[in-house]
């Protein structure tokens, strides 16, 4: 699954993309300097993880990844083909969620654009923000209206087609509001929500909202006017929303570790603006880690929120899954107090799960199968 970074031209996407995968988009300040999407594939900070390897001394630790789409700048106008319009649209699409980078710094040698790329006008987090969702919410309208046609052409043969029909009209007058869809949700049963969720509607794709700020505003982000538009804005969608300052991050991003955490502490900041987003981003898409630990390597194990052990399984061999016996689970909090695997099993810590267990984040498993 992929998170598309979107924006307005010169908000800091590339520079922010650049940050976390060190992928070397091309960063320059003029629009649309990044027409092909650039995708890079980052490793999701874990701490848990880090521990293990300090225990077991493995031959590699291999950590849980997120991929990222840095996709070029969208302005007014796109979803009738202003600007990349069209391949911005695209390319979204293809994304299971949004991390949405917002300018919150003034700086007159950076221009600030909505729909004229020769224009610039003052920095408006809220009303960039509207200035995308709205193009999405109109491309949207385009793709709700070619459903509503085709339901009512297969009503003609069958009359269930007419509850869709219903719904997605609905649906319609909602988005002409100007209003996303993910926000529509709320208002709808579970089984009109199935069935809207059915429809790859770009206003339907979960949002974090990225704001992205220049070193001084960073310092003191909580009392930063440009923030706290977004903050507000966030609250009230139910969003996140992550302070970054792209242009600090892009230089953390160059150093070793031991220098980067050596830098962080100097300017009295726990962890990365870019940590701190990556995780909020995996959780986003719904998705939770288990570890396996031994001396070959420790590894994180991506896998959806409610996924049943064999299923879990399954990610490290279909043979695991189709062969499962049981899985020995410990959580990390257990084993860290333990000291080791061998204490939590004489402590009784380690549990014998069937089939039906679902996994939780951080679960340390052993899968015993059989094929």
């Amino acid at each position: 699954m992929k998170l598309g970074i979107v924006g307005l031209p010169n908000v800091g996407k590339s520079t922010l993309f650049n940050a976390i995968t060190n992928a070397g988009a091309e960063s320059a300040n003029y629009p649309f300097c990044t027409i092909d999407p650039n995708v890079g594939v980052v490793a999701v900070p874990d701490k848990r993880l880090d521990t293990l390897s300090e225990m077991y001394h493995p031959k590699k630790t291999t950590p849980a990844v997120v991929e990222f789409v840095d996709i070029a700048g969208l302005v007014k106008g796109a979803s009738q083909g202003q600007g990349l319009g069209n391949k911005f649209l695209a390319n979204i699409r293809e994304c299971a969620a949004i991390v949405h980078v917002v300018r919150c710094f003034d700086d007159e040698n950076i221009m600030h654009v909505v729909a004229d790329t020769s224009t610039n006008v003052p920095v408006d987090p809220v009303g960039d923000i509207g200035v995308i969702d709205i193009e999405l919410i109109m491309a949207d309208v385009e793709m709700v209206e070619r459903r509503i046609d085709k339901a009512q052409k297969a009503a003609k043969g069958d009359k269930k087609f007419l509850r869709e029909v219903e719904v997605f009209s609905a649906l319609k007058d909602w988005l002409n509001d100007g209003n996303s869809a993910r926000s529509y949700l709320s208002r709808v049963d579970e089984e009109d929500a199935a069935l809207i969720s059915t429809s790859e509607l770009l206003s339907l794709k979960p949002v974090i909202y990225a704001a992205n700020l220049d070193e001084d505003g960073f310092a003191g982000y909580r009392d930063n006017a440009y923030y706290k538009q977004v903050a507000d804005l966030a609250a009230k969608e139910g969003a996140q929303v992550i302070p970054v300052c792209a242009k600090l991050e892009a230089e953390i991003a160059q150093l070793e570790p031991e220098e980067k955490q050596m830098f962080l502490d100097e300017l009295g900041i726990p962890e990365s603006g870019l940590d701190r987003l990556i995780r909020a981003s995996y959780a986003l898409l719904g998705l939770i880690s288990f570890l396996t630990a031994g001396e070959d390597e420790c590894r994180a194990w991506t896998i959806v929120k409610g996924t049943r052990a064999p299923q879990a399984a399954g990610k490290i061999h279909t043979d695991f899954e189709r062969g499962f016996i049981r899985a020995e689970v410990v959580s990390f909090d257990d084993l860290m107090a333990c000291g080791s695997m061998a204490a939590a099993r004489e402590k009784g810590l380690v549990r014998s799960e069937g089939k039906e267990y679902v996994m939780k984040d951080g679960d340390i498993v052993l899968f015993r199968f059989n094929v």
